[in-house]
Formats: C-alpha cells, sequence, structure tokens
C-alpha cells in the first residue's frame, strides 16, 4: 500500500478535507487550551477572588456548547435534505473565526467580553464540526475511513504543533518580532488564529463536492425541508432498533468524550491553579502536538490491526492512568510527563470514535447523525467541566476537579464494550443500499 493510502491522504478531497482539522486543530491549542485560558486566569480575571476565573471559564465552555448541541441534529437533518453540509460549515465556521479575532479587543478587567467573544468561538467550532464530520463517510470508503480520520486528525496536530510554536514565542519572546510587552503579544495571538483558521479552511470548500441528498424507501420529499427534517428525526427514533449499536455507542461516547473534552479545556486553568509556570505549560501543549502527528497515524494502523473498538479501549485505559497522576501533579515536569501521555492518545481516541460511528450510520443520514454525534461530543464538554468546576466548589481544592474526570473513563468503557461494530456496520450498509437520490424522485414526480 502506497504511503499516502497508508496515512488516509491519498485522494485531493480526503488532503482538503483533513486541512480543516489543520486548521481548527491550531485554534484548540491556542484558544480553548493553552494561551487564553492562562491569559484569562492571571490577566483578564486577575482580581477575581479564589477560584472564580476556573467557574467562570468552565459556565462559558458550557454554554457555547449548549448552544450549538440544543439544533445540531435539526441542522444536520435539513442538510441531508437540501445539500448544504458545506455552506453551513462555513457560516458556523465564520462566527468563530469572528469571535477569535475579537479576543485582539480583550484586556485587563474585560471578564465578560472575554467570556462572550469565547463563546462565538465555541458556537463557531462546534457548529462547523456537525457538518464537517458528517462529510466524513460520503469521501471515505468502509475499508478506509479509520485511516482517513486518524490521518485528518494528525495532520490537524502538525498544523497546531507550528501555529502554537509560532505564538509561544510571540508571547515568551515578543521582541523577535518587535512587538513590546505587555498584553498586546496574546491579543496578536488570537487575531493570528482567526487568520489561520480563514486561510486554511478554504481548500475544503474548493476540493470535497457536497454530497447530493439523499432519501429511504417511504420517506416523502414533497414537504418544506424544515418540516422533512422534523419527520426524519421522528422516523430515526422509531428506528433506534436497527441503529441501537450506532446509539449505544453515542451514550459511551457521551460519557468517555466528556473525560477528553474536560482534559484539553480545563488543563491548563488547572496547572495555572497549582503554580505551574505558563511558559511550561504552553511549551508541553506544544509537544503534544508534534507527539500526536505519530500516535494518531499509529492508532489507525492498530485499529486495522485489533480493530477499531479495541483501539479506543487502549486510549481510554491511557486517561485513566493520566488522571490518576493528574491528582498528584505538583511540578512543571509532572505537567510535561502527563502532556506527553495525553499526546500518544488524545488524536487517536478521538478519531477512531468519529470513524467508529460513521461506519455504523448510512451515508444518507450522515447530517442528521452527525447532528446527535455533535449533540453528545457538546453535552460531553458541556457536562465534564461543570463537574470539575462543581467538585472545586464544593470542595475548595482543584485536585478533586481533575480525579472526577476518572469516572467518565471508566463508564462510558463499560458501555462501549457491549456495542457489536461488525452489527453496526452490516445495518448501515444494508440502509445505504436502499436509499435513492432526492433529485431523481422530485424529477419522477414532477410532471
Amino acid at each position: 500500500m502506497p504511503l499516502l493510502e497508508r496515512l488516509g491522504l491519498h485522494r485531493p478531497e480526503l488532503r482538503a478535507w483533513a486541512m480543516y482539522e489543520w486548521a481548527i486543530t491550531g485554534m484548540w491549542a491556542v484558544i480553548v487550551t493553552t494561551i487564553f485560558p492562562i491569559y484569562f486566569e492571571r490577566v483578564v480575571a486577575a482580581d477575581l477572588p479564589g477560584t472564580r476565573a476556573v467557574q467562570y471559564f468552565g459556565y462559558a465552555t458550557t454554554l457555547g456548547i449548549a448552544l450549538v448541541a440544543v439544533v445540531a441534529p435539526i441542522m444536520g437533518a435539513i442538510t441531508d435534505r437540501a445539500a448544504i453540509k458545506k455552506p453551513l460549515l462555513g457560516a458556523f465556521a465564520t462566527i468563530g473565526i469572528a469571535g477569535a479575532g475579537l479576543l485582539f479587543l480583550v484586556q485587563e478587567g474585560d471578564v465578560f467580553l472575554a467570556l462572550a467573544f469565547f463563546v462565538l468561538v465555541n458556537i463557531g467550532v462546534n457548529g462547523s464540526t456537525v457538518f464537517y464530520d458528517a462529510l466524513l463517510p460520503h469521501i471515505a470508503r468502509s475499508d478506509e475511513v479509520d485511516r482517513v480520520s486518524t490521518g485528518a486528525f494528525a495532520v490537524g496536530y502538525l498544523g497546531a504543533g507550528l501555529l502554537l510554536s509560532f505564538c509561544l514565542v510571540l508571547v515568551q519572546a515578543p521582541g523577535v518580532f518587535g512587538v513590546p510587552e505587555g498584553t498586546l503579544p496574546a491579543r496578536l495571538a488570537f487575531l493570528a488564529v482567526a487568520v489561520w483558521w480563514a486561510v486554511f479552511a478554504l481548500p475544503l470548500f474548493f476540493k470535497v463536492a457536497e454530497p447530493p441528498a439523499e432519501i429511504a424507501p417511504g420517506e416523502v420529499v414533497e414537504k418544506g425541508t424544515f418540516l422533512f427534517a422534523l419527520n426524519r428525526i421522528k422516523r430515526t427514533f422509531k428506528e433506534l432498533r436497527s441503529y441501537r449499536y450506532a446509539f449505544l455507542f453515542l451514550i459511551a461516547y457521551l460519557i468517555y468524550g466528556d473525560g477528553i473534552g474536560t482534559i484539553i479545556r480545563m488543563a491548563t486553568v488547572y496547572g495555572a491553579e497549582l503554580g505551574i509556570d505558563a511558559g511550561h505549560m504552553i511549551g508541553a501543549v506544544v509537544m503534544v502536538q508534534f507527539v500526536g502527528v505519530p500516535f494518531a497515524f499509529l492508532f489507525g494502523m492498530i485499529a486495522g490491526w485489533i480493530g477499531t473498538k479495541r483501539a479506543i479501549f487502549l486510549g481510554l485505559l491511557v486517561y485513566i492512568l493520566i488522571t490518576i497522576l493528574g491528582f498528584f501533579m505538583t511540578t512543571a515536569l509532572h505537567f510535561w510527563l502527563l502532556a506527553f501521555l495525553v499526546g500518544t492518545v488524545q488524536g487517536g481516541t478521538q478519531a477512531l470514535s468519529r470513524s467508529l460511528f460513521a461506519s455504523m450510520i448510512p451515508a444518507y443520514k450522515s447530517g442528521e447523525l452527525f447532528g446527535f454525534f455533535g449533540v453528545m461530543d457538546k453535552f460531553a464538554g458541556m457536562i465534564g467541566p461543570s463537574v470539575f468546576a462543581l467538585a472545586i466548589t464544593l470542595t475548595g481544592v482543584s485536585r478533586y476537579g481533575i480525579l472526577s474526570v476518572i469516572v467518565f473513563f471508566v463508564v462510558g468503557a463499560a458501555i462501549l464494550y457491549f456495542v457489536d461494530e461488525d452489527e453496526g456496520r452490516r445495518v448501515a450498509r444494508e440502509a445505504q443500499a436502499r436509499a435513492r437520490p432526492v433529485a431523481e424522485l422530485e424529477e419522477g414526480a414532477s410532471p
């Protein structure tokens, strides 16, 4: 097998699709994980008492996610009927890019302005990824979906490593760029993220085709798009028994994805609370991006050797170890070691979760069902930070917040055990074989 095919990057549309991971993973690294959380905790919210900054950050994260989660399935079903996945992806990306750029305006004391723009970033990235993920079963064959998904994550890590390295130098040594010290370097980093996201999102819109709308036997095409979306969701709930393994996986992902999302979003805020130097934390997260590149590819290969579900189990086992070690973390060296462990499993576990779900759903329902996947993903990211913040509120100790995350990995893995991936894939193939293009049915119904 040629190298690019082993990496899941062997066709132009696959590489263009992966470039959106390149575009947004850098945003996750700079704004969600490192520079903005530290800037918020140490500059913007420096005058807030106790652990209030951590709590506000967690609740703002929850709000941005919840606003997308409640409408994701309906919007996804609409894109299945109207074939507008790419336009909606672009609309949400624009919201996120604007939010990232507006963070340039945030300075000392602008707590609620910072949180408002951060909510916009969360709406943009979480909304756009619903439609981005929904393109996966349309561009990848069943025998390559794991490699395509993990390959995109690896590309994303490489892009994030480069962007975060640039931002790290900008913040830590602004004189290299002729920028004065103070708040300006961090704010310029946020502006750089907005430009990066906008530029590297473009290949997807030029190279990835909009999937044609398809419909199952018995569905009605004459009704309005919004009403069609509601009826399709109602029909899907009636068919839960047919797609039971895909939906059981969603429950498992809701739970263990919660743990992954919480570690991504709260790690540097937690580290700052423990007094770990910002330079060490950002440097460690840079390392995560570059460690993630080979390990994301490796997880795609591991899935081919032992199966997708077993490979996810391996990742969750490492995450359990990370949460236990995180409870005892006291030094910058500890943070670096934990960051390395995160880098070995973060991309692979998330990418294989996406590809496993994509393989157990019919492609003609990808918008709707990845809308449900998005709900689980978004609520996963919502519940974890809230539990993290609540644990701190009840105990007054940040360490109990990180320890609470272990429950999500254990329970999620237990539910995943009962998912029959082979049966789920068989059902999806049979359902897709029955689908017919909407355009053909509409032409047949016209006089």
